[in-house]
């Protein structure tokens, strides 16, 4: 039984699943995997017959179970996307579970939320502080690369993955109300498929950074 991704950029391609993985341990969701994700320019997963043919090629992935989209806002309000590109997914998924998630602004922006949380790794300066508004600024990557030591360029193939791997989960919670989004959706999605998720998102996450 697994989720089957729609993610926007290349590091997304191998970032989320990292992420997810994350996502099933907290939950103790031990029957689901994530499956490969299927990476498609945003400009066709904000256009609905192109986002509903990515849905289709998800629903072929073999045990597809569920279906997950992730993608940056950029300039884009996820409150007012968000929905339309909700009702496109799941018109197609014919009754499988289907979540569509937006990123405001960028996925960078949990990093930027939780910096704290990686001090010293993968080239973050050990004097780097979280950025007040995280969801704020445009160019998350580039705030999150003066976060980085001199000299140094964030790469999203290698860095990415290496972060997702590594930020405050319940950090990024508490700041970030995308990353809100992504718990809550996942939640609905894993309930949808059949699992047990007794406690979600876990109580901690409202007291731990």
């Amino acid at each position: 039984m697994k989720i089957q991704p729609i993610v926007e950029g290349h590091g997304d391609v191998k970032a989320f699943p990292v992420l997810l993985r994350r996502l099933i341990t907290e939950a103790q969701a031990w029957g689901l995997d994530v499956g490969r994700p299927i990476r498609k320019p945003r400009n066709q997963l904000v256009r609905e017959t192109e986002l509903k043919r990515a849905v289709r090629l998800a629903l072929l992935q073999p045990e597809c179970s569920g279906v997950l989209i992730l993608f940056d806002g950029d300039s884009d309000c996820p409150a007012e996307l968000g929905p339309a590109v909700q009702g496109w997914a799941v018109a197609e998924a014919g009754g499988v579970p289907c979540e569509v998630v937006i990123a405001h602004r960028e996925y960078e922006a949990w990093f930027l939320a939780s910096i704290e949380s990686m001090l010293g790794y993968r080239r973050i300066r050990a004097d780097a502080q979280s950025h007040p508004n995280p969801e704020q600024p445009r160019g998350a990557k580039g705030q999150l690369e003066a976060r980085m030591e001199a000299g140094a360029t964030y790469l999203e193939t290698t860095d990415q993955p290496a972060l997702s791997a590594k930020f405050s989960l319940a950090t990024a919670h508490q700041r970030c109300r995308s990353f809100r989004k992504l718990a809550s959706s996942f939640g609905r999605l894993v309930r949808s498929m059949g699992q047990e998720v007794s406690e979600w998102p876990p109580a901690r996450w409202a007291e731990n950074g």
